[in-house]
């Protein structure tokens, strides 16, 4: 046995090398399409709606004494008797983590998807990037970079992405702090208590998530029939069923439970929930949770 895993050991790294250049070569790629999706569906990102200092007006208030004569807006005082102040909106940066799943369970593709998961995960976490570097957000991924304001942060993450020897198949959330947000992406596929597991150290730092399941349709509606051979990608462990239509009611009940259970946990903590299937356009998972983000409202699996 000892010899059998020094044999695999090499072919492992050899296996996970291999699939860093590839991911390399796709990258630049990707950012393309992510910056095509971010200007077909998204025109501008709402503000927090809080006063303070920007450049978006806000509302009129009155004057209160002590306050800068510079702050008062005199054409419309002279409307009346009052002497009333321009508030601006809010809009000092935020930190925004940004993550996407590339283990090896992300490669899959089915025949009925248009683009692998990992492929699907990636571009809606670099349309994130440029969406919120335009609206001088700062973003990060865990792990690999600390929080940056920068208005070409979607194509320094696609740098530091390409660049990567070796992605963790859970991000290292040590860095992450109190009253950020972090937006994950991947198929959470584990069974939901270790995935709660890993997630309780945001959920108990005051990190709002919103977690976004990549889904390929097969994944979903097991349209398999006949004898059939199932391989799991992360353990090599495989399963062949003679007549693997009936396995399917049993399969998609407990997939259907596994995402209810897990954004029902989301929504307690406040957090966001969203479905994306990869025969689906990526513009619906961007759209929903760039409403999360506006809104501060958790969402159930959409």
């Amino acid at each position: 046995m000892a010899q059998i895993g020094e044999a695999t050991q090499p072919v492992a790294t050899s296996d996970a090398l291999a699939r860093g250049r590839i991911r390399a070569s796709l990258v630049p790629d990707l950012l393309v399409e992510a910056r095509r999706l971010v200007n077909t569906v998204i025109a501008g990102w709402h503000g927090r709606r809080r006063r303070g200092i920007g450049e978006n007006f806000w509302q009129f208030r009155p004057y209160v004494d002590g306050e800068a004569m510079s702050r008062i807006d005199w054409r419309r005082s002279a409307r009346d008797d009052h002497t009333y102040v321009r508030d601006r909106e809010w809009e000092a940066a935020h930190t925004v983590w940004l993550w996407a799943d590339t283990s090896r369970s992300m490669l899959f593709k089915s025949g009925t998807a248009t683009v692998s998961k990992e492929s699907r995960a990636l571009v809606l976490t670099l349309a994130m990037a440029e969406l919120l570097s335009r609206s001088g957000e700062r973003i990060g991924w865990p792990g690999l970079t600390d929080p940056f304001s920068a208005r070409n942060g979607a194509e320094r993450l696609a740098s530091q992405i390409a660049h990567m020897e070796a992605m963790s198949a859970r991000p290292d959330f040590a860095s992450v702090r109190r009253f950020s947000d972090i937006v994950l992406a991947g198929d959470f596929l584990d069974p939901v208590e270790e995935t709660k597991e890993w997630l309780d150290m945001l959920a108990r730092r005051g990190v709002r998530a919103h977690l976004i399941e990549i889904a390929d349709p097969a994944e979903e509606t097991f349209p398999y029939a006949g004898r059939t051979e199932f391989a799991d990608p992360e353990t090599g462990e495989k399963l062949t069923a003679g007549r693997s239509e009936q396995l399917g009611e049993s399969y998609r009940a407990i997939y259907t439970a596994r995402r209810d259970e897990l954004a029902s946990w989301c929504r307690h903590h406040g957090w966001s929930y969203t479905v994306n299937h990869t025969d689906r356009p990526a513009s619906d998972a961007l759209v929903r949770l760039h409403l999360a983000l506006s809104t501060h409202v958790g969402a159930g699996p959409i």
